[in-house]
C-alpha cells in the first residue's frame, strides 16, 4: 500500500509527523506540504487579520507559537544531518527519496497530477489546513483517512484542543477518521481519550495528541491494507472554528493557556522550512 502524506508542519504536529515519516518511509509516495501563509488563503497579513477578527488578540500566542517561531528557527538553525525528528520534514524527506510537493491548491490540477504520478494507494492527511473535494478523495484506490486530535463527533474544526479546554469537564482525545468533503464528517476508524492535566496548555495537548493518534494510525494502515477495518458513522456535530474572543476570555478566567513557554521550546527544538 503506497501513502500520499498531507499535512502542515507546526508545532502541534511536526514531532509526529516527522516519527510518521521516518515509519512509512517505505510507503509514503508523495508528500503535500501545505504553506498557513499561501497567497490563496490570503497571505500572512490576510490570515492574521481574519484571526484577529474572530478571535482578538488573545489568539496571538497560540499562532506565534504554532506557526511563525518554528519557521524563525528553520530560518536561524542549521538543520541536524543525524536527527530526523529536529530537521526540517523536505530537508528529511529530500534525503529519504521521497518527492514533497508545496501545495497551494489541494485540488488544483498540479496536485492532482502528482497524486496520480505517485502511484498512492490512499490519503493521509495528517494536520492539513484545506478541505479536501469529493472527486481527490475518491481518486486513489483506497481513499482518503485524516488524523483529528479531538474526540469525534464533538469538536470538529481546527483547533479541538482549544475549544475541548472550553468544555467542562475537559475531555481530550484523538480519532482517525475517513476523510469526506464535509470537515471531519467521515465515519471513524479508531479513536482514544488522553487525561487533563494542571497547566497543560492548548498547543502542549495537540502535540501529544497527534503523537497518541500513531499507534492508533498504524493498526488503520493495517486494517485498510487487509480489508478489516471496521468504519462506524458518527452524528453530526456543530463545527467548531477558532475561537472567538468572548470564549478566549472565559478559557483565561479557567486559568488555561493556549501555548507557553515549553511551547516555544518546542518550536526552536523543531525548525520549519516549507521548502527543501
Amino acid at each position: 500500500m503506497r501513502i500520499a502524506l498531507l499535512t502542515l508542519e507546526a508545532v502541534a504536529a511536526s514531532r509526529a509527523v516527522r516519527r510518521f515519516v521516518a515509519a512509512e518511509a517505505g510507503r509514503i509516495a508523495l508528500v503535500g506540504l501545505s504553506d498557513p501563509y499561501r497567497g490563496s488563503a490570503g497571505g500572512a497579513s490576510g490570515q492574521l487579520l481574519r484571526r484577529l477578527r474572530l478571535s482578538g488578540p488573545r489568539i496571538l500566542p497560540y499562532l506565534a507559537a504554532n506557526f511563525t517561531a518554528p519557521r524563525l528557527a528553520g530560518l536561524l538553525r542549521r538543520p541536524p544531518a543525524d536527527d530526523g525528528l529536529a530537521c526540517p520534514l523536505p530537508l528529511t524527506c529530500r534525503r529519504l527519496g521521497i518527492p514533497v510537493l508545496v501545495v497551494d491548491d489541494v485540488n488544483g490540477p498540479a496536485f492532482r497530477q502528482a497524486l496520480a504520478q505517485s502511484g498512492a494507494d490512499l490519503l493521509v492527511s495528517f494536520h492539513f489546513d484545506q478541505i479536501l473535494s469529493a472527486e481527490l478523495i475518491a481518486a486513489p484506490r483506497l481513499g482518503g483517512i485524516n488524523v483529528h486530535a479531538g474526540l469525534l463527533p464533538d469538536h470538529r474544526g481546527p483547533v479541538p484542543t482549544i475549544h475541548a479546554l472550553l468544555d467542562d469537564p475537559v475531555r481530550f482525545g484523538v480519532s482517525v477518521h475517513r476523510l469526506a468533503p464535509r470537515i471531519d464528517a467521515g465515519a471513524l476508524l479508531a479513536q482514544a481519550e488522553m487525561g487533563d492535566e494542571p497547566g497543560l496548555s492548548a498547543l502542549s495537548a495537540a502535540a501529544r495528541l497527534h503523537e497518541a493518534a500513531l499507534p492508533l494510525l498504524a493498526r488503520v494502515l493495517a486494517d485498510l491494507e487487509t480489508g478489516r477495518a471496521a468504519e462506524r458513522p458518527l452524528p453530526l456535530q456543530p463545527y467548531r472554528p477558532f475561537p472567538t474572543g468572548a470564549e478566549l476570555r472565559r478559557l483565561a478566567r479557567k486559568g488555561r493557556r493556549l501555548a507557553g513557554w515549553h511551547d516555544l521550546a518546542e518550536a526552536w527544538r523543531l525548525p520549519v522550512r516549507d521548502r527543501a
